[in-house]
């Protein structure tokens, strides 16, 4: 569970103090928990630092001090923290060409539900996708998806004694797969029970 809480945030004059200054980590951690997928997809994993800190940006941009505001801001993305048995991420489909950029949107629809995550000797483990809403129409997928990875047991246990994991995607019009660093996996381990 989450220890994302009105009382554990940072009020908007302490953040705004600290913001800058810890940028630079922030940056880093990111991008330890980044993994792109192809040319065209990154997979952001997210913790609790990761929540933490969109819930206290979102806050500053918004200048919200009361209370009724912060809770909603935690109830919108606490979810997003990992509970122990899962991997949590926000899923990016990125073309910087906007006619390509709608084009592939219409070609990949249902992209998000064939993300997957193999550790080494266990069975694929597909996303669960977009569980707050739906977010494609009959004509387009989003640029922007929110997975879970839930893992079994055993998984979990091979995960955290070292096994090797690929991401990938099996999608008709997107098939890739890319083994996770051991850097990025070692900090992602830290997520499981």
């Amino acid at each position: 569970m989450t220890t994302i809480t009105l009382d554990s945030l940072m009020s908007l004059q302490a953040y705004a103090k600290i913001r800058k200054e810890h940028t630079r980590a922030f940056i880093g951690h990111r991008k330890l928990r980044s993994v792109s997928l192809g040319e065209h997809i990154t997979v952001q994993f997210e913790d609790e630092m990761t929540i933490r800190r969109q819930i206290q940006e979102m806050l500053h941009i918004e200048k919200i001090f009361e209370e009724e505001g912060i809770q909603s801001e935690i109830d919108a993305y606490a979810a997003l923290v990992p509970d122990g048995s899962n991997w949590k991420a926000t899923m990016l489909i990125e073309y910087p060409d906007v006619h390509e950029r709608r084009r592939e949107l219409g070609r990949l629809i249902g992209v998000e539900d064939r993300m997957f995550v193999e550790v080494e000797g266990h069975p694929r483990v597909y996303a669960i996708a977009d569980e707050d809403l739906d977010r494609e129409t009959d004509e387009k997928t989003s640029a922007v998806h929110f997975v879970r990875f839930e893992f079994p047991k055993a998984a979990r246990e091979a995960v955290r004694a070292g096994a090797q994991v690929k991401l990938g995607c099996d999608h008709t019009h997107y098939p890739a797969h890319v083994q996770i660093s051991a850097e990025t996996l070692a900090s992602l381990a830290g997520d499981l029970r």
